[in-house]
């Protein structure tokens, strides 16, 4: 009953108990932290054309492009507990079939770490003049970079999608009622993962703004203009039912 291995394994249940509790509670403390974000979303221009919206694709199809302006305080989700924030905006338009609920897809995205988060090639970079390191420029991909600026101030003008929207029907030309909307997943090192919210819990406020105005779908142009290339790395998006 009292050999070193009963010992050992007293002090490590009670180092693990210990650390599940202190996890518990970093978790848990992290729902007092007041959030307040806000973000203007404003669509630039969408185009249809029909062709191969990605390299992989099997047939010609249409699908849209589109462009828009993006301008978003979500600082307020980070604290203590937040590792990093996926930033993503969703199209959202209605299916060919009434009886369907909407159809979804993502268009961008973006990763915004924490000081403490690991890099990552998705992270977004700060569009401002990059900081003086010794007499020289830092990097604008650079880590140390985007650890320079206050984490969660977004700022896109006539951004370019990651993906282009292709919906599994073929046909997206002459939709109505399509919207641009602003979401995340907020990823903590301990604890469960939460998301964009249009109500307020607590000390937590929703989203003010994110919604860009309902527009159409246009008709289809034709050949595939010279600046409806997606973001280097983008693949085409095809639009599911939510």
């Amino acid at each position: 009953m009292h050999s070193a291995t009963v010992r050992i394994q007293n002090v490590f249940g009670f180092f693990t108990t210990v650390a599940t509790v202190v996890a518990v509670i970093i978790a848990l403390s992290a729902f007092t932290s007041p959030q307040a974000p806000s973000a203007s979303l404003k669509l630039r221009n969408v185009q249809v054309a029909k062709g191969r919206p990605h390299y992989y694709s099997v047939k010609r199809e249409e699908y849209a492009h589109v462009r828009f302006d993006l301008d978003a305080d979500i600082s307020s989700l980070f604290n203590w507990n937040t590792k990093q924030v996926f930033l993503y905006i969703v199209a959202t338009y209605p299916s060919s079939k009434a009886s369907e609920p909407p159809t979804q897809a993502i268009v961008w995205d973006a990763i915004l770490p924490s000081a403490l988060a690991p890099w990552h090639q998705n992270q977004y970079i700060h569009p401002h003049p990059a900081p003086l390191k010794n007499g020289k420029r830092v990097r604008t991909s650079s880590p140390s970079y985007s650890r320079s600026k206050r984490p969660g101030i977004i700022k896109l003008s006539n951004q370019k999608p990651k993906y282009q929207i292709t919906d599994h029907t073929g046909l997206i030309a002459k939709r109505e009622n399509a919207t641009l909307e602003l979401r995340w997943n907020v990823q903590p090192w301990v604890g469960p993962l939460t998301w964009m919210n249009r109500r307020d819990y607590g000390v937590w406020k929703a989203l003010k703004g994110g919604l860009s105005k309902p527009f159409n779908f246009p008709e289809v142009i034709g050949a595939k203009p010279a600046d409806m290339g997606t973001v280097k790395g983008g693949e085409g998006n095809r639009g599911k039912p939510a």
